[in-house]
């Protein structure tokens, strides 16, 4: 995961609207709303991006996203609310005057023009002189590596270099904020994953602020230093991977991202410093307080990789259960484990095979123990 502190502005790419704001606050979202005949496809979302961050809104289809792309890049208009761009409203800019380049998932590239033209294209349409327009071309080039590839056409280049042309060419014009819409969908996921790292390195090393568009959970947690978790319209969580990884602020966060085990239950204990839930099938001891009361219904939070499996009972009555192997799946790094509980809940367990060989491994049929740390388990209370 990218968890960096945004990059340092560089001077050549001081903002060209108006003064900055008095904070490293770059884009403002405020209180946008977007409906289409009634129906509100973007509800109230407000958002701050620093300069110099990436910053991924991630949702399933039909949750907002790109909409709320369109509106930043000027293809739509907000029902309500504000855009601010360097302290300067977005609102009366049609998306031609915008400093801001959007890169599609389907790049988008002119299939007659070379690589070298297509990375022209834009700083030429700026009236720049030849002298310039080459100099930001073979300098675009050189960042992602495609110096020897300058005069073949798009149809002759991988999947991969031409979602770096795209890249460049997007780049090309020194836009001040830089969007993604779906930046990977195009390619497998073996180049996906090698593209990810490569594409934020790129974009890190310019020091343009980015903001990007993914259904892919993977994608925005590689890419991103903080991410927004849409649905209907809303902001559900936003902040760094790591963070919406291991606390979720609601189920339907803790259920997107990743493979979870949700439980629900009731509180039994609550003090400030620990609660214990009761759920069918175990009792789960919570290492902190929560804001709530005893009998309160609640869902608990489980990983699969913060689960460990052993055949004998553990001496700690809290935080285990027993139940039998129905299905196992492995993956070579490690295995996924589904084990049927008493109450006919499925408990996924993911185990790392840190050993080529074990001499005692779980296989179908057997009876084991789950057990997990007290630091393990969230409680969603919503």
């Amino acid at each position: 995961m990218n968890g960096a502190a945004p990059l340092p502005t560089r001077t050549e790419d001081a903002p060209l609207m108006g003064p900055a704001t008095t904070d490293d606050t770059f884009l403002q979202i405020q209180d946008v709303v977007k409906e289409f005949d009634g129906f509100r496809a973007v509800n109230e979302v407000s958002l701050d991006v620093a300069k110099g961050e990436i910053f991924a809104l991630l949702g399933s289809s039909g949750c907002g996203k790109s909409t709320l792309l369109r509106m930043l890049a000027g293809f739509e208009k907000p029902t309500a609310g504000r855009i601010l761009l360097a302290g300067r409203d977005l609102a009366t800019l049609p998306p031609y005057e915008r400093p801001m380049n959007m890169m599609f998932q389907s790049y988008a590239l002119f299939p007659h023009l070379t690589v070298w033209d297509n990375i022209a294209f834009g700083p030429r349409r700026e009236g720049l002189s030849k002298d310039e327009v080459a100099g930001r071309v073979e300098s675009m080039l050189k960042l992602v590596q495609l110096e020897k590839f300058a005069q073949r056409k798009p149809h002759q280049l991988s999947g991969g270099q031409q979602q770096r042309v795209a890249l460049a060419r997007s780049l090309a014009k020194k836009p001040q904020l830089l969007l993604l819409d779906e930046p990977l969908g195009a390619l497998d996921k073996k180049l996906r994953e090698q593209t990810q790292i490569e594409l934020v390195n790129i974009i890190e090393k310019v020091g343009v602020t980015c903001v990007m568009v993914t259904h892919d959970q993977e994608e925005a947690m590689t890419m991103a230093s903080r991410i927004a978790i849409m649905s209907e319209g809303r902001f559900l969580q936003v902040g760094p991977p790591h963070e919406i990884y291991e606390t979720p602020a609601t189920r339907f966060v803790a259920d997107f991202i990743g493979n979870v085990n949700l439980m629900d239950g009731s509180v039994s204990v609550d003090e400030p410093d620990h609660v214990v839930i009761d759920c069918a099938d175990c009792r789960h001891y919570v290492g902190h307080g929560i804001t709530g009361t005893v009998g309160m219904a609640v869902s608990v939070a489980l990983r699969p990789e913060k689960i460990h499996l052993s055949r004998r009972k553990p001496a700690d009555d809290f935080n285990s259960a027993t139940g039998t192997i129905k299905e196992l799946s492995y993956f070579g790094s490690f295995t996924v484990y589904h084990v049927q509980l008493a109450s006919g809940v499925l408990l996924k367990v993911s185990q790392t095979n840190v050993q080529r060989h074990r001499d005692d491994e779980f296989t179908w049929g057997d009876t084991v123990w789950a057990h997990w740390s007290r630091t393990a388990p969230v409680v969603l209370t919503r």
